[in-house]
């Protein structure tokens, strides 16, 4: 007899079998391009593989006009003739920022955006059982009906994510919906008691008419847990839009970062009883609310979002990054503990959305809509082209991600001015559109100023800087009381704060810095983020709050800090070597699972007074320190995780400092300061 287990296992490699050989074949192009600028009309060209940006050396330098024009990338791509009858598809994660793809010198098409994915069909371009040229031309240079028009970031050239070739049967399930997976998830209404989804499936078809049959299946690892069959009649070519029901009884939820369960929904399409096309995409059931007096919910329950932002470039990489660096940056995420991001300003990688799934990271994901912060020119401008362009990049955000448990927020603009040509007629049209593309979802923005603007979308937040770019830190606290006392019935949050600061500028007195100098002092990032989150966290109807930026990264403009070119407002150092005070601070208050106790200040290893402060942020509920081999006493750490000592004397020359739990005596951290 066979045995439960076997059938189950039987069943899975069943499954894994006929996906395997049924579903359409995704080829990675990533390897040998050839690549030149346009102005190198001679045909000099190097090798590069993808992901590629020329910008890694120019504009980390600080190197104001870095190159912004065209690159061409080339490539020989070899038809198989087996593919004869076949569709082909090209599709591109992510080029910056319009690009036009040619196959054998023929146009294919263009796009017009640096930061979402979009396909070509090429079927009818190519030559089978023959070498095929490809030539895409990129171009990074500012284009006036193109968002974004100015940030305070690198506009980095080039492919700088992944190309695929999508090889499909004549009947597929489209790849051309704005580059979605061509299935749509809608969760129509979803308890602890039962779930209903809504499916969506978009089918291409470029053949004689036929009938097909169309699957959803649902399972709980190898389980199914639901199931709905289809029988659809196919029209000679073009795409049909399928919808059908799924009910889920007694649903296990996607709880953020409690329980960030999936399941996996298989759509399947047959002909004449063969498999021809699979996509498997996530299902994270939940139900969430945002409340202008008691902030988030997550499935009925009170959750303080906690959050990070995060921009996709580091160190010598520019934004060409691999999947081990999203990987290493939401490892990054998860110790500190953040349970929520912004993805900030534009969409990102479809990897850090799936990590965001399988994390339980409340996300926001929002278009580059970007104004000029404190910089000249404006992020819109009012002509029909630039407004039809956000319009796609919306409907391109929405429809890619949309099946994404994680993201909760579509954001709809950072840092928009209303003088001049006023977005707030056009930042309506946007937001009705989200709401037409995904009712269920909430709209948010990101703004620094006061008006109508803030009064759009669902939700609003606030970019603050008290403390940093002039004010006090307590301002904060009064701008956050004033608004919620003027508009109780407005969702608050906190869509950036921070500070900047340098490993290397260290000072053992606590002075404000001037922001735009070249002195920015650790020690005032961590008194600031540990002043802003007691502000933050004592105030419940702050829906989310997102720490400008988890980590450092580029802005050719800016010259501060310990080298130009670089925005040190990060927790993390922009090579992710160096986790910065404040980022133990966080790890402290918000990681309750894994116990630990850091120093603050070792880098500000001289000391210029004989009495000093010494400061720990641990998970422990008491700490001792101990300097020199002398007990200066137990000390309960706050509710914010911190414990200080004061005026504890020190001796000329080398100081050994521990620090050490008092019920858990192995978690201890030390460092060796001097005094003169």
């Amino acid at each position: 007899m066979i045995t439960m287990k076997r059938k189950a296992l039987f069943f899975c490699l069943c499954h894994v079998l006929t996906v395997v050989f049924a579903q359409r074949q995704d080829i990675l192009l990533n390897h040998q391009w050839m690549f030149r600028f346009s102005h190198q009309v001679d045909g000099a060209t190097k090798r590069v593989d993808l992901p590629h940006t020329w910008n890694a050396t120019d504009a980390l330098s600080g190197k104001l006009d870095y190159k912004r024009g065209i690159g061409n990338y080339e490539k020989e791509l070899f038809v198989a003739p087996e593919w004869r009858g076949k569709r082909l598809f090209l599709r591109f994660e992510g080029a910056n920022s319009v690009t036009n793809v040619f196959v054998n010198r023929k146009h294919v098409g263009e796009h017009r955006g640096g930061y979402a994915a979009f396909v070509f069909e090429i079927t009818d371009l190519v030559e089978y059982g023959a070498k095929n040229k490809v030539l895409v031309r990129v171009n990074n240079g500012e284009q006036l009906d193109v968002m974004p028009l100015v940030g305070d970031f690198n506009f980095y050239g080039g492919i700088y994510r992944d190309v695929h070739l999508l090889v499909t049967d004549r009947t597929c399930i489209s790849p051309l919906d704005y580059a979605s997976p061509g299935v749509y998830l809608t969760q129509q209404q979803v308890n602890e008691d039962q779930a209903t989804v809504g499916v969506e499936v978009v089918l291409s078809h470029h053949s004689k008419t036929e009938e097909v049959e169309l699957s959803v299946d649902v399972f709980e690892g190898v389980k199914r847990v639901c199931s709905q069959v289809k029988m659809v009649q196919l029209a000679q070519e073009g795409e049909v839009r399928e919808k059908l029901v799924l009910h889920l009884l007694k649903p296990r939820l996607w709880n953020g970062r409690e329980d960030p369960f999936c399941y996996r929904t298989v759509v399947s399409v047959k002909q004449a009883g063969k498999v021809i096309d699979v996509v498997e995409q996530p299902l994270g059931l939940r139900w969430f609310a945002v409340d202008p007096e008691k902030g988030f919910f997550l499935n009925g329950n009170h959750l303080p979002l906690h959050g990070v932002c995060r921009h996709q470039d580091r160190a010598e990489l520019g934004n060409a990054l691999r999947p081990q660096h999203h990987v290493e940056d939401v490892a990054l995420i998860m110790e500190m503990g953040a349970n929520a991001i912004r993805l900030a300003h534009y969409p990102q990688a479809a990897l850090m959305y799936d990590e965001m799934d399988r994390r339980g990271i409340i996300t926001w994901a929002e278009i580059p809509f970007v104004g000029p912060g404190g910089y000249a020119d404006k992020g819109f401008i009012d002509q029909p082209s630039f407004r039809e362009n956000g319009q796609l990049q919306l409907i391109e955000l929405i429809r890619q991600n949309y099946n994404h448990p994680s993201i909760l927020f579509w954001g709809l603009f950072n840092e928009l001015k209303e003088v001049g040509d006023n977005p707030i007629d056009f930042v309506k049209e946007l937001n009705a559109l989200a709401k037409k593309e995904d009712p269920y979802r909430l709209t948010t923005a990101a703004s620094n100023q006061s008006g109508e603007l803030n009064r759009i979308t669902e939700c609003i937040a606030w970019n603050r800087y008290d403390g940093w770019y002039g004010s006090t830190v307590k301002s904060l606290a009064d701008f956050l009381d004033e608004t919620h006392r003027t508009y109780p019935s407005l969702n608050i949050g906190i869509s950036e704060y921070g500070a900047g600061a340098s490993i290397y500028h260290q000072q053992d007195s606590l002075k404000q810095p001037v922001p735009n100098s070249w002195w920015h002092p650790e020690n005032w990032q961590t008194y600031y983020h540990m002043e802003n989150w007691k502000i933050v966290h004592d105030r419940p109807f702050v829906w989310g709050s997102f720490i400008w930026n988890m980590f450092d990264f580029g802005a050719a403009h800016r010259t501060e800090g310990d080298r130009p070119g670089i925005n040190d407002k990060g927790l993390v150092t922009f090579d992710r070597k160096i986790k910065k005070d404040a980022f133990y601070f966080y790890k402290a208050n918000w990681n309750k699972r894994h116990p630990m106790v850091y120093l603050a200040q070792k880098r500000c290893d001289k000391r210029s007074k004989p009495l000093q402060e010494f400061m720990a942020f641990s998970t422990e509920k008491e700490l001792e320190l101990i300097v020199n081999g002398v007990n200066y006493g137990k000390c309960s750490t706050d509710r914010y995780a911190t414990a200080l000592w004061r005026e504890v004397p020190l001796k000329k020359g080398a100081n050994q400092v521990l620090v050490v739990a008092t019920k858990n005596r192995s978690l201890t951290d030390q460092m060796v300061v001097y005094y003169d």
